[in-house]
């Protein structure tokens, strides 16, 4: 009974967390500091930019592009939520984030980066329309429609992403200040901390990730047959070639983000390492984010087109303020 009773104290002295540092040299503090929030910039300036040019030509007021403006919002706040309390704990290693905090973290993150595997399931949908009916798309895809999507969305993420942070900080955690082998408030790391049985916990956090992952993936793999069928029924070689050139930048943007967030929440816990996914992480919370807005500029005939208008019209507005 003494035992039950000081372990349940313990279990209660939790009020914050405290994120494993990357290195407590100062040297190397100060340099990993600069590179991450380098990388910051350059992801908020190329999804801006992507915003900027689907906002400013007008024959990207389309649904492909509406949604693809959607995503790279998604991104800029899928990163901001992250980085600026990494960056604060890369230069201070004994920073701490209050309870609260990381769950409000955890829901955010966890939010934004399911609305995302939806989006990208949503924007399979857009291009097996435009590819399999094209005569029926203007009809299919209305601006009215595509609103509900992206709105639909948003709400399956908020429910699923409320009810496992939810559940995961009823949980107590054990010492003072328990160390989170991670730089994020991210599910697998936080549950590990539990003073409890989380058998239920990683069941249902598997069933969102089937729901997250799984689901949105089969879905964007289904509409994809059905566009490679509707393809190679395409007689002409050019006709072929621009219809595949629109798919190829998204095709690539989900290899890249299911195949990492696949790795980390769908493979079973024996299986895993908490370093292997700490690097993931660091995949799909930077690399991916930083690398969709340069796959689309350079892989998309049309947006790097608009981009260099965009850039025209801007250079050639310069002499006549001055």
């Amino acid at each position: 009974m003494h035992l039950s009773h000081t372990n349940q104290t313990n279990q209660s002295i939790a009020s914050e967390f405290i994120f494993q540092a990357f290195s407590s040299i100062p040297e190397i503090q100060h340099l990993l500091f600069t590179f991450f929030l380098l990388l910051y910039f350059t992801i908020i300036l190329g999804n801006v930019s992507i915003i900027w040019v689907i906002c400013s030509d007008q024959s990207l007021h389309t649904p492909m592009y509406f949604f693809l403006g959607n995503l790279s919002f998604l991104e800029i706040c899928y990163t901001t939520v992250v980085v600026p309390q990494m960056l604060a704990s890369v230069l201070d290693v004994h920073r701490t984030i209050p309870i609260i905090n990381c769950a409000l973290q955890m829901f955010f993150f966890t939010t934004l980066g399911s609305t995302d595997c939806f989006m990208l399931a949503v924007m399979a949908y857009d291009r097996y329309v435009a590819i399999c009916h094209p005569l029926r798309y203007i009809l299919i895809m209305t601006w009215k429609m595509c609103a509900r999507l992206v709105v639909g969305c948003l709400v399956l993420s908020f429910v699923l992403c409320l009810e496992l942070t939810l559940m995961i900080f009823t949980l107590p955690f054990c010492g003072h200040q328990p160390q989170i082998n991670h730089f994020l408030c991210d599910v697998p790391p936080v549950l590990r901390l539990a003073c409890a049985d989380t058998h239920i916990h990683q069941n249902v956090l598997y069933s969102v990730g089937i729901m997250v992952l799984a689901v949105p993936f089969l879905l964007i793999s289904i509409s994809y047959i059905y566009i490679v069928a509707a393809l190679l029924r395409i007689r002409s070689t050019f006709g072929r070639h621009q219809a595949f050139s629109t798919c190829s930048s998204h095709l690539t943007v989900v290899i890249l983000q299911y195949g990492c967030c696949s790795l980390v929440y769908l493979r079973p816990k024996s299986s895993s390492s908490e370093e292997e996914d700490r690097q993931l992480a660091l995949i799909y919370t930077f690399i991916t984010p930083l690398l969709n807005p340069l796959i689309y500029s350079l892989r998309n005939k049309d947006v790097k087109q608009a981009l260099k208008k965009a850039m025209r019209r801007t250079a050639a507005s310069q002499p006549n303020e001055v």
